[in-house]
């Protein structure tokens, strides 16, 4: 028989997770919920609410450093799940565009404002932004460039990876135009 190493251990309600390099972070709570704070691994504070025994669970990271333009959160109304069954996958991206959509581009958003006015097309078309800048403004230049991006995703993690890069394109949009604006 071998010898394990268990990676977390309980004190009280607090469980303690650890990784190759020491204590990577604190939980709060158990089954169904539970709150879990890093210690040395990146990311913010994460809140997970599930089902036990059904494997359905949500889950929201909570940061601090959200432009004031879009909803707190922008990424909270993403679905998160471990496992998708098979054709599940054309869902989670229906999905994610519908969320994007509400949250980003809802009418009389500054989002809606960017496609309205052809603001990324500016953008795109001044020649002193950087390549990344650039091919991450082009995801979102057009309702329909934006789709095509995330319907190409390959799996749930790489859909939701193109989400959070349309969420960051949106953001790098609203900053560029009221930099131009107060320039302007």
């Amino acid at each position: 028989m071998g010898f394990r190493f268990r990676r977390s251990a309980r004190l009280g309600p607090l469980r303690f997770n650890f990784s190759k390099g020491g204590l990577s972070s604190i939980s709060v709570g158990g089954r169904g919920a539970s709150f879990n704070i890093p210690v040395s691994r990146s990311g913010g504070a994460r809140t997970t609410v599930g089902l036990p025994g059904t494997g359905l669970s949500w889950s929201v990271e909570h940061t601090t450093d959200h432009p004031a333009a879009l909803p707190a959160g922008p990424a909270a109304g993403l679905p998160n799940s471990r496992r998708l069954r098979p054709g599940q996958l054309d869902a989670l991206k229906q999905s994610l565009l519908e969320v994007l959509h509400r949250e980003l581009f809802a009418p009389g958003s500054t989002g809606e404002q960017l496609w309205q006015h052809g603001l990324i097309s500016r953008l795109l078309a001044d020649g002193s932004l950087s390549a990344r800048t650039t091919g991450l403004l082009a995801l979102i230049e057009t309702h329909e460039a934006m789709e095509a991006y995330l319907l190409r995703a390959q799996g749930q993690d790489d859909a939701k990876r193109r989400a959070q890069r349309c969420i960051e394109a949106v953001q790098l949009a609203q900053r560029l135009s009221a930099d131009q604006r107060r320039v302007g």
